[in-house]
């Protein structure tokens, strides 16, 4: 068998079920022949802090809602196997029913690729964003509500130091960046 090239090509997919698609396809992918023609599927997401009863949550948020990211040779009967995947709607394609799949464009690809990269990175620069004297609102923690003025930033471990007048009196904070939002 000749081994062509492997592409990458977008199902679209149920939204909010795209978890399950990725977890019938690795499925199929461990457990037939579909493994050959099928090498990856992905899901980009990214990291979102929250606050929820005044703790830190980290969720993971899709950057693509209804899409899942396949790598493979489309061959034979994999664009039928892959088309009727439960909760796959399609492939994204041209306009004409009969078109088929478009592969991503390599730029494409490695933007995607790079967006999950890029959001973990972005979290590191949160740091450097923030500038002494501009004014912040804390958003996490006992001092939740507060507004704030910045006198430091420690971008290395990543802290700021905020600050507050609590009765009155000017206080200084030292909180996370990811505890403080813009004003």
């Amino acid at each position: 068998m000749a081994e062509s090239k492997k592409e990458w090509y977008v199902l679209r997919a149920i939204a909010g079920k795209e978890a399950k698609v990725k977890e019938v396809l690795d499925a199929a992918i461990k457990n037939t022949d579909l493994g050959n023609y099928v090498s990856q599927v992905l899901i980009p997401t990214e990291k979102v802090y929250t606050s929820r009863n005044g703790k830190k949550v980290v969720k993971e948020k899709n950057l693509y809602s209804g899409y899942v990211f396949v790598e493979a040779n489309l061959t034979g009967e994999v664009i039928y196997e892959l088309r009727n995947t439960t909760n796959v709607i399609d492939f994204l394609r041209g306009r004409s029913k009969s078109s088929m799949p478009e592969p991503l464009r390599e730029s494409e690809v490695l933007r995607m690729l790079g967006a999950i990269d890029d959001s973990q990175n972005a979290q590191a620069d949160d740091a450097y964003d923030f500038a002494i004297g501009e004014t912040v609102k804390v958003n996490f923690g006992p001092f939740s509500g507060f507004t704030g003025t910045i006198r430091e930033v420690n971008p290395e471990r990543r802290k700021i130091k905020v600050e507050v007048k609590i009765f009155g009196r000017p206080t200084d904070l030292e909180l996370e960046n990811t505890q403080v939002e813009r004003v």
